[in-house]
């Protein structure tokens, strides 16, 4: 298939991007390793010893850096629908996190423990229609807050990936209605033209 103009400009400022040639210098599998580790150097959320759950984790920039600082007696799930290549201290469990079969496997793998932090950078495949994509992505932030709902210790947080448009206020009430504090954030590795920001929400009302 031909690429478009559009496609070819996307490909070449991806490839030019600074975050995108340290990613592959350091080793992190997606430039948006440096999202999260903006923001957890500001807000202190992977501590050691954690359990983290990482919704849409595939390709696994954000599980390689939750598992280093977590640690050892931490404990980092990553879930997805693609396939993930192995991460060392990573457990990577394939499929929709809305069924129960796959819920059931998460569960066992949590045994006792409590989830202290969901982080989700998860994006639906775009479409190119503003309107459509916007609705998506806003439908999977939906989701990522109803699963910490369900799964995160009263004291855990919730890092969500948004764009800013239609829906968003609807779902920034939502998270205030379920936090104690809402911030908003918006990593230097995030492009400027994005519309993407990060909402984090912490302790459970």
């Amino acid at each position: 298939m031909k690429r478009t103009r559009t496609s070819k400009a996307w490909m070449q400022e991806h490839v030019n991007d600074p975050y995108v040639q340290l990613a592959r210098k350091e080793g992190w599998r997606s430039r948006a390793a440096f999202k999260l580790m903006e923001i957890d150097d500001k807000d202190k959320l992977l501590k050691r010893g954690e359990v983290v759950v990482d919704l849409g984790a595939t390709p696994g920039g954000w599980s390689q850096v939750a598992v280093k600082r977590v640690g050892d007696g931490g404990l980092v799930l990553a879930l997805d629908l693609l396939e993930m290549q192995p991460i060392h201290g990573v457990h990577f469990i394939q499929g929709d996190f809305r069924e129960d079969a796959v819920l059931a496997q998460l569960e066992e793998k949590l045994g006792e423990r409590r989830v202290g932090l969901v982080m989700s950078d998860m994006a639906p495949n775009m479409s190119g229609v503003p309107l459509v994509d916007q609705a998506r992505v806003m439908h999977l932030a939906e989701l990522g807050l109803e699963f910490s709902r369900a799964h995160l210790q009263p004291d855990g947080a919730f890092l969500v990936k948004v764009f800013q448009g239609t829906d968003y206020e609807a779902f920034l009430r939502s998270m205030r209605e379920t936090f104690r504090t809402v911030a908003v954030r918006k990593p230097d590795a995030s492009r400027d033209r994005s519309a993407e920001l990060y909402l984090l929400g912490r302790v459970l009302r």
